[in-house]
């Protein structure tokens, strides 16, 4: 470490020493989340650490501390009504698909996610990347750095396990479950 090094490391740990106490109360009085408020006073000595020769020295420096501060809380606000934006949109858009769905169709995909649940990870990543992301082979291929060849293989056999894994619970299109003696999700098999 050179000496300049040694001079801003301690420089740094004084204004982290002097500062950290108040600049996390002023936090915690304007976020309800503790983590959060910890994570304001992380990004506010990071940017002071990065930006240590803008720091102004003596008194001044907890002023530009707090003003940073200020600015990272207003960052931390716009992010968070962005994400309640988009959750509000997604649940709109989740309650409109959701009702065209009938209820066996929700029934399979349950089971079909239960199924997937129960394969290896690569298998169920694989299949999700396909089916749900819309990825092809080739473009796994790519992404993966391996042969189109290997990736077609891999999907075959992860298609015959969630195969294999819906065929031991008898699954059937309408969405009902024929093992354990049971013919769909209402009841047992009646014997015949």
């Amino acid at each position: 470490m050179t000496e300049d090094d040694a001079v801003r490391r301690r420089r740094f740990e004084e204004l982290f020493d002097e500062n950290f106490r108040s600049l996390l109360g002023y936090a915690m009085r304007r976020l309800s989340d503790t983590t959060a408020a910890a994570d304001v006073v992380s990004e506010t000595f990071l940017a002071a650490w990065r930006r240590l020769d803008d720091v102004p020295a003596g008194s001044e420096s907890r002023l530009w501390l707090y003003g940073t501060a200020r600015r990272v809380l207003s960052n931390y606000h716009r992010g968070e009504r962005r994400r309640g934006a988009l959750v509000t949109k997604l649940g709109a858009h989740l309650e409109s698909v959701a009702s065209l769905l009938d209820e066996s169709s929700v029934v399979s995909g349950i089971i079909v996610r239960e199924a997937l649940g129960r394969l290896p990870d690569d298998d169920a990543d694989l299949l999700r990347l396909t089916a749900w992301e819309g990825l092809s082979p080739v473009q796994l291929a790519r992404m993966w750095g391996i042969p189109t060849a290997t990736v077609r293989t891999r999907l075959h056999r992860a298609r015959l396990r969630l195969k294999a894994e819906l065929d031991s619970e008898q699954f059937d299109p309408a969405g009902h479950i024929a093992s354990e003696g049971y013919t769909d999700v209402r009841g047992p098999k009646e014997e015949s």
